[in-house]
């Protein structure tokens, strides 16, 4: 799992972009409704299509399958 917190509709794009986050998390005193709208359409609307982001989370993905 790759979760962000996402205050933002910049936040939200990069947290996708960069870091091919599944999961976001908003939080209730930091958004009003609309904002908080504003950034799952963000967010879900983000794809991860950079050669180099996809290349930095297939090295994690590899360490992650490493045995102790």
């Amino acid at each position: 799992v790759r979760a962000a917190m996402a205050t933002t509709e910049t936040i939200a794009r990069y947290s996708r972009e960069h870091n091919g986050a599944n999961v976001l998390t908003l939080g209730s005193s930091f958004l009003s409704a609309d904002e908080a709208r504003a950034v799952v359409v963000a967010w879900i609307g983000t794809p991860m299509r950079e050669p180099r982001y996809i290349r930095r989370l297939a090295k994690l993905r590899d360490l992650e399958r490493r045995e102790p």
